[in-house]
């Protein structure tokens, strides 16, 4: 498949500068790759494309070869190896690979459900390409899992956080483990101090479209919000208020902090997804969901959602609480303006705060208008359903808006977004209709399997 048929699916006109010297650099030389380049610039697409033209014939022919399986090893035996630092960033990467198009299986592995589920998967699906978490890809390679032997393709996502202490020695063990790496690809939007040596860079080509008097896109408009107390809430809230039903994310640094934030913005009738490192995988998933569908219109976050988290035409980025590092603020603001979109960054600040790297100071001021007491928050567009079926009992999307339609009652421009899982399914449909969805469909069958439908709350 061409560039032009892959862009098509994508609905892509063209690439960007950067994506055509990643192209250039990995299609026409043998050297290892590093990327710099801004949030929301396209880094997933801009390695994964010209991989997928690299491929040899060979490993292209098997890889499309989906129905005659008795052709494969016993074991999973794939070419591209993705590292990633969250399980987030590795579905979405996933995705992104599925809607090009290609015929290549891929898989994302990570933590927080059972290795042996996954290798019941692996061997289903036996992927070509795989993204996934250091530790669980160590996990997978030590039990056999992965023949490794054919993954001629290394590539470090987010590079500067998997090379953080914390990842280090997951890090260095896995690199040992792959002795037929021939090309390395190396992406970020900030860089790490040093590449380590067990990395086994050869010769590089450097691709770096950062600019330094520019941390983040002139796309994105920067304002301070002046709190007049410590306890920002007040003012957050009149914030949200303002800004109607746009896509907001507020960060904070503490995960008790979120938990406080978003229960008292349930309580002023906001519509509210929160994420942090200490809710479930399955919590995550449809906290991520339910904000990425329009189901709700706010995410409250700790600095685990400024990355890893591609989602479209998100407004409006508030610190809550300060960035603790350039890099940090640098990954939060690049939610916003992905692409060729505008954003815009609130800092709210309560008196004495500083940055070293901004001065706060010298930043527009805007003066939230929405401060009645009347003053109502916007309720969503869509909500949320679970379905506790997914493909494990072979359901399809298809399968899931004939159900919604014919024993929902549903039409098909009141259903957005369907997810269909391993166990479950999330389906987006109009709020609206969301009370009488679920009294029509209690009891029905789908596939005739009996099944529970409820409404996913932030």
């Amino acid at each position: 498949m061409n560039t032009e048929n892959i862009l098509n699916k994508l609905n892509i006109s063209q690439l960007n500068e950067m994506q055509e010297d990643v192209s250039e650099a990995v299609l026409h030389s043998n050297k290892d790759v590093v990327v710099l380049s801004p949030t929301g610039t396209g880094k997933t697409l801009a390695y994964l494309l010209p991989i997928v033209q690299r491929l040899q014939p060979s490993e292209r022919s098997v890889a499309l070869e989906t129905q005659q399986t008795e052709q494969l090893p016993d074991e999973p035996s794939p070419i591209v190896l993705v590292m990633v630092p969250g399980r987030e960033l590795a579905l979405q990467s996933a995705e992104v690979l599925k809607s090009m198009g290609t015929g290549l299986r891929t898989m994302a592995l990570y933590g927080g459900r059972p290795t042996m589920d996954e290798h019941r998967e692996l061997r289903k699906v036996m992927p070509n390409v795989i993204f996934g978490t250091p530790g669980r890809i160590n996990d997978h390679i030590e039990k056999g899992n992965i023949i490794i032997d054919n993954i001629t393709w290394l590539v470090i996502d987010e590079f500067d956080k998997c090379l953080e202490m914390g990842f280090q020695n997951e890090m260095s063990r896995l690199v040992d483990s792959l002795p037929n790496i021939r090309r390395r690809i190396l992406l970020s939007a900030t860089e790490s101090e040093a590449i380590p040596r067990f990395i086994n860079m050869g010769r590089t080509v450097r691709i770096d479209y950062r600019t330094e008097d520019e941390p983040v896109s002139d796309r994105v408009k920067i304002f301070a919000v002046a709190s007049p107390s410590k306890d920002k809430l007040e003012t957050l809230r009149s914030l949200l208020l303002d800004f109607g039903d746009q896509s907001t994310v507020v960060f904070l640094n503490y995960r008790d902090s979120v938990e406080r934030t978003a229960s008292y913005l349930r309580e002023q009738g906001f519509t509210v997804s929160i994420f942090h490192g200490g809710l479930e995988q399955k919590q995550r998933e449809a906290a991520i969901y339910m904000f990425a569908n329009g189901s709700a219109n706010i995410l409250v976050a700790t600095d685990l959602a400024s990355r890893g988290l591609d989602i479209p035409d998100i407004d409006n980025i508030v610190h809550y609480h300060l960035p603790e590092t350039q890099d940090n603020y640098i990954h939060r603001v690049g939610r916003t303006a992905r692409w060729d979109k505008q954003g815009r960054a609130f800092f709210i600040l309560s008196q004495e705060e500083s940055l070293p790297y901004i001065d706060l100071g010298s930043l527009p001021q805007y003066a939230p208008r929405s401060s009645a007491e009347e003053a109502a928050a916007s309720v969503p567009r869509m909500a949320t359903l679970y379905i506790g079926k997914g493909k494990k009992d072979k359901l399809s999307k298809g399968d899931i808006v004939g159900f919604l339609c014919k024993k929902g009652g549903l039409k098909s421009d009141e259903i957005g977004k369907i997810s269909v899982m391993e166990r479950y399914t999330y389906a987006a449909i109009s709020r609206k209709r969301l009370r009488q969805v679920l009294k029509n469909v209690q009891g029905e069958k789908i596939k005739g399997i009996k099944t529970i439908v409820e409404e996913v709350k932030g």
